[in-house]
């Protein structure tokens, strides 16, 4: 058997992609040039989207164990509330922040990968690539000098924000780097004044400061500082932390025992298209965002759960390869929108001027404070509230009434297998069961799922897109819309 696609890169997004399209039964190939797995805690957060994704797969549960729960956000100025923003209220299964270290998450991910019979080929680097419409044709190199060719009729860039595949395609990265320095501390600490299921961000007149509870005793802390005018920011000193801690902080926290402790500065950046003739970039080889929201890592693996059952449905035959086209608009849509909600947090928490402080610490308490709004916070932290009103794929609609419409996420449903699960990318029908939309299955049984679902209110059909999207409504007895819909897409 050949290789379909060639995966570059064995982080969270590339790992994601290799298991989604494993277990859609096609063949893979994932180099990383990395002997190892990361050690580090890196990204620390699974939202709720991205655990609801993970259940058409290898499922949340193992995340879920491993990880730490934490239901609320907090913002604070000085001894003064400005909001909680409680994720209890979102609606999904999970409605929490799963705290989780990165290392976690990838072991996880290479344990579920390999049950699927997929290994990861660990110091194996891309070297260059040519592409043509017969494929794609990529050298690798193994640790030990020797060089590969491999013909794979996709190469899959996933290899991080030095991208190789990125740079070969010749994708401008295009953004800015924020004149900052940041530093990160995973440290354990005595004396934090909120619950452990609770993150906290302090809006001080000299800067940002975070915590996010790991695990009972151990969080990690970040704040930006001035530039220091060096190259690379430096590592701070336990001390230095705790300095920062003192100044920015309650008082009576105590940080000791340091895990890791790092510098740096905040890239926003992205590249214009994420579809360069056979070659798609994913993940941090297509954008990197400032980690206020902590959503750089878990929009990465969202592009590859819409990557991967276009590939996947095109590779069968099922679709036309004109599915494809559409993963660069979505996706780069929710970039634009992740780097613009990441950077205005990022400058609301970073403001200098005592003047703009104090407006934006009035103005943050009244509209936060606001139910709709916290609602609307609580849905883009969590991520439910991504979609893609203005997909190429999104079909008829039957307008408000008839919610979600095309673009939106359909909520999953408690004890019934998730849309896209199983071995086949197969779109999902809900509706009230009746002749014509059995009819319906049976005329497209390769398409869809044999499955009739509840729907969501009467008086519609919905047809859901393998990764959990509408793609169309129609009216009660008008599955020729359903049907006219599917038809389009397969030539």
């Amino acid at each position: 058997m050949g290789t379909e696609a060639l995966i570059v890169g064995a982080g969270p997004t590339g790992l994601t992609l290799a298991i989604e399209l494993t277990r859609y039964g096609v063949p893979v190939r994932i180099v990383e040039k990395a002997a190892e797995r990361t050690d580090k805690s890196k990204a620390l957060v699974l939202w709720p989207r991205t655990l609801e994704l993970l259940d058409r797969g290898p499922g949340a549960k193992r995340f879920v164990d491993a990880g730490w729960k934490a239901d609320a956000a907090s913002i604070i100025a000085g001894d003064h509330p400005i909001a909680r923003v409680d994720l209890t209220a979102v609606k999904s299964p999970y409605r929490f922040a799963l705290m989780i270290p990165q290392s976690e998450t990838e072991r996880l991910l290479e344990e579920s990968l390999e049950e699927l019979g997929l290994r990861v080929e660990r110091q194996v680097e891309l070297v260059r690539f040519t592409q043509d419409a017969g494929g794609v044709d990529a050298t690798v190199r193994s640790g030990d000098g020797r060089e590969e060719n491999i013909h794979a009729n996709w190469l899959l860039g996933c290899d991080g924000a030095h991208s190789l595949v990125r740079h070969s395609v010749g994708a401008t990265f295009a953004g800015e780097t924020m004149n900052s320095d940041w530093i990160l501390a995973d440290v354990h600490m005595r004396g934090y004044p909120l619950p452990d299921t609770e993150l906290s961000v302090y809006w001080h007149k000299d800067g940002a400061f975070v915590v996010f509870p790991i695990t009972p005793g151990r969080y990690r802390v970040l704040a930006d500082l001035p530039p220091s005018g060096a190259e690379h920011p430096p590592a701070p000193t336990l001390q230095e932390v705790q300095r920062v801690v003192d100044r920015r902080g309650p008082p009576g926290m105590t940080v000791f025992d340091p895990i890791w402790l790092a510098g740096f500065r905040i890239n926003g950046r992205k590249v214009s298209s994420y579809r360069w003739g056979r070659a798609f970039l994913c993940g941090d080889a297509a954008h990197v965002h400032s980690p206020a929201g902590g959503q750089g890592m878990n929009t990465g693996m969202q592009d590859t759960f819409n990557l991967a059952w276009k590939l996947a449905i095109t590779t069968k035959g099922l679709l036309s390869e004109r599915v494809l086209d559409t993963f660069s608009p979505e996706r780069s849509d929710v970039g634009d929108r992740v780097l613009s909600n990441a950077a205005r947090m990022t400058e609301v928490a970073t403001l200098r001027n005592p003047v703009a402080q104090t407006i934006r610490n009035a103005v943050g308490h009244l509209v936060l404070g606001l139910a709709p709004v916290q609602h609307a916070f609580a849905g883009t932290m969590s991520e439910v509230s991504v979609g893609y009103p203005r997909s190429p794929l999104n079909g008829p609609s039957l307008g408000e009434r008839h919610a979600p419409r095309p673009g939106e996420r359909m909520p999953p449903a408690a004890n019934e297998a998730p849309v896209g699960s199983g071995s086949t990318p197969r779109f999902a029908l809900f509706a009230d069961e009746s002749d014509a939309v059995r009819w319906l299955s049976s005329a497209h049984p390769d398409l869809l799922d044999p499955l009739v679902r509840k729907p969501p209110s009467g008086g519609a059909l919905w047809l859901v897109r393998p990764d959990g999207y509408v793609a169309c409504v129609a009216a009660v007895g008008d599955e020729k819309t359903i049907a006219d819909y599917l038809r389009s897409w397969r030539s």
